[in-house]
């Protein structure tokens, strides 16, 4: 049988309550109502329903049988629904940041630390693009960005992270043949270079006070990570961003085999629009990133 008008929902719940809790009182504790009225509510559901729910007695408050069947169909649909609304609720508080990150830093440095962020934040979703090996200018469709430039982004607020510092590297295994011939280590290992920086072997040498390195082979890679993988895998000698290979160092997987660290020009650097600097996502995450990489090469 259909009832031709079902009783209110904040009846139901307060019968689930006053089940529970088999007292009048501590329900309308629970509900922030008074006494009565939770006894008033119950009184509307019996006649609606037109059973008898509960047995009144002096001092103590029972089910029927009708209650207990009542209460245990409704608790459930009532939890059900209470957990759809704040699921649909989250959904559409939650918020996204887009993210614009050079390739190396992203796999290096970000997402490796990005639990921190997302276990103090867990209603903002968080959209990492890496598509542009270097990206220089924050482009519209990205909320933060994380550029590599000679100087600082103009048009946005931007804060410098750390400078970029190239240090000379090779695997393990090689670490002896490099103590041995020392600076000769160039005419018997490859030279490899990232495509972007042709010159920065040249550079190099003229810091440590060495002609240009004669190779045996040269390898141009066109990533970092291409550059760090192929001195890892014994292929060469590299030189790799100090600040973003610590992970490496610590593993063992690369040494750095002369104690000159190569300045260049550019720095890091977190940029956002001013008109998004209030935004909380926003906010959020620019205080995160200069906690963990304000001043990085300094660690």
């Amino acid at each position: 049988m259909r009832l031709l008008r079902p009783p209110p929902l904040k009846n139901l719940r307060a019968f689930c309550v006053a089940a529970r809790h088999l007292s009048f009182k501590t329900a309308a504790d629970e509900l922030a109502l008074t006494p009565s009225a939770v006894s008033h509510q119950m009184r509307e559901l019996e006649e609606s329903l037109g059973i008898r729910l509960f047995d009144r007695r002096t001092r103590a408050l029972e089910l029927t049988s009708a209650g207990r069947m009542l209460l245990g169909e409704i608790a459930p649909l009532l939890e059900a629904l209470d957990r759809s609304l704040a699921q649909i609720a989250r959904r559409h508080r939650r918020r996204t940041l887009r993210v614009l990150l050079p390739p190396f830093f992203a796999s290096e440095l970000f997402v490796p630390r990005l639990a921190s962020f997302c276990s103090e934040h867990a209603d903002i979703d968080i959209q990492i693009d890496t598509r542009d090996p270097r990206p220089s200018t924050h482009p519209i469709t990205a909320d933060v960005s994380i550029l590599l430039s000679e100087t600082e982004p103009q048009g946005v607020q931007s804060a410098p992270l750390f400078s970029l510092k190239l240090v000379a590297v090779c695997a393990r295994e090689h670490a002896p043949l490099v103590n041995r011939l020392g600076r000769d280590v160039f005419r018997e290992m490859a030279l490899i270079v990232h495509r972007t920086r042709p010159f920065a072997w040249h550079n190099w040498a003229e810091e440590v006070g060495l002609e240009a390195p004669e190779p045996k082979n040269v390898i141009e890679l066109d990533t970092m990570f291409a550059v760090v993988r192929a001195a890892e895998r014994g292929i060469g000698v590299a030189l790799v961003p100090s600040a973003l290979c610590s992970a490496w160092f610590r593993s063992g997987a690369l040494v750095q085999i002369f104690p000159l660290e190569l300045a260049t020009r550019d720095t890091y650097f977190l940029v956002n629009r001013f008109e998004d600097a209030d935004r909380p996502e926003v906010k959020a995450l620019t205080s995160w990133a200069l906690a963990q990489f304000a001043a990085n090469d300094e660690r």
